[in-house]
C-alpha cells in the first residue's frame, strides 16, 4: 500500500496492489484512517490494482472515445441541417 496525503488540495490518494484489495484486514485497517481524515476535511481516493493490461485498455478506451465524440458531432450536425430545413 502506498500513501500520499496532499496537504494543500486536503487530498489523500491510497494505492492498493491487487492482493492488497483483496485482503479483508487490510480493508478494515483502512476504516479508521477514513474517519481520522474526514474529520479534518480532506477527500480520501482509494485507487485499486486493476486485472487488465494497462497499455491496451487504455489504446482500447481512447479508440472508444475517439469513435464517440465522431458519433456524437454527427448527431450535432444530422440535428443543425433538420432544424435548418424545418426554419425554411
Amino acid at each position: 500500500m502506498q500513501m500520499n496525503v496532499d496537504e494543500e488540495k486536503k487530498l489523500v490518494m491510497i494505492w492498493l496492489s491487487n492482493a492488497e484489495k483483496n485482503d479483508p484486514v487490510i480493508r478494515e485497517n483502512l476504516k479508521p484512517l477514513y474517519a481520522e481524515y474526514k474529520k479534518k476535511k480532506y477527500w480520501v481516493a482509494v485507487f485499486e490494482s486493476g486485472e487488465k493490461e494497462l497499455y491496451q485498455g487504455t489504446l482500447d478506451l481512447l479508440a472508444y472515445n475517439k469513435r464517440r465524440c465522431a458519433e456524437l458531432e454527427v448527431q450535432k450536425e444530422k440535428k443543425q441541417r433538420s432544424s435548418q430545413v424545418m426554419e425554411r
